[in-house]
């Protein structure tokens, strides 16, 4: 009879747990989407593009060095932009179609 007792009890305070724990306000915010990472990602790269073309008028790069991390920027954005016409169901603008063939022409092993 004990046992049923503290069983019992033990139910009660459970539920009292559950249904009076009072909500936070992050549990009602609003969840991001795959698009919105997709724009922080995009914005977050042109920013780096802005960076680095700075550094380099600022004689930090050499213009071999530039050009590389540039091309890598480039082709990093053209694949966010590409997703991100993906998600949105848009067919790819001609800018990433531009990028994306130079992307496929500087990976072909040179003679």
């Amino acid at each position: 009879m004990l046992i049923a007792l503290a069983c019992i009890a033990l139910s009660a305070v459970v539920l009292l747990l559950i249904f009076h724990v009072k909500s936070d306000r992050s549990d009602f915010a609003p969840h991001r989407t795959r698009l919105d990472q997709l724009m922080e990602r995009r914005d977050a790269i042109y920013e780096n593009l802005r960076d680095l073309k700075f550094e380099h008028r600022a004689g930090k790069f050499s213009d071999g060095d530039f050009e590389d991390m540039k091309r890598t920027l480039e082709i990093e954005a053209a694949q966010v932009l590409a997703q991100m016409d993906t998600v949105t169901g848009g067919a790819p603008t001609p800018s990433t179609r531009q990028v994306a063939t130079r992307q496929v022409a500087a990976q072909k092993p040179r003679a």
